[in-house]
């Protein structure tokens, strides 16, 4: 957790997540995302994936949870816009990376980026409000 005041153009530390096939089968049932690639293997190589892989919302609360990790329990997401690029699947390691891209008062932009070994796994920019601008 931070505990200066961010500037534009900062850059978080990496957030390295080990993608287990526990975490992309709970991160679909806790979202109720009942989609047999999430926790079938055999019907997610039937769709021509290798394995099964995690899905939309698991992403985003990681990419959540990498932020609110950083700048602490008093900061409130705003607004979340990711988009998805390659898959993540078991035996995969998620880094997330932040940089600052404006800083208006108490509203933070981050933009951040989630990479494994087949490419960016997750792009896009995290609105946060920081009580006391985040010092």
């Amino acid at each position: 957790m931070t505990s200066k005041k961010p500037k534009k153009g900062d850059t978080l530390p990496p957030l390295t997540i080990p993608v287990t096939r526990t975490l992309v089968i709970a991160g679909a049932l806790a979202s109720r995302d009942y989609q047999d690639v999430h926790h079938d293997p055999e019907a997610a190589r039937a769709k021509g994936a290798p394995d099964i892989f995690m899905n939309i919302l698991t992403t985003n609360g990681l990419v959540g949870r990498y932020l609110t990790d950083h700048f602490g329990p008093d900061a409130v997401l705003r607004k979340v816009a990711i988009r998805l690029g390659v898959p993540s699947h078991p035996g995969d390691e998620l880094v997330l990376n932040g940089t600052v891209g404006s800083v208006d008062g108490e509203t933070v932009v981050v933009d951040v980026v989630g990479t494994n070994r087949l490419g960016r796994h997750v792009t896009g920019t995290v609105t946060l409000d920081l009580p006391g601008g985040g010092a």
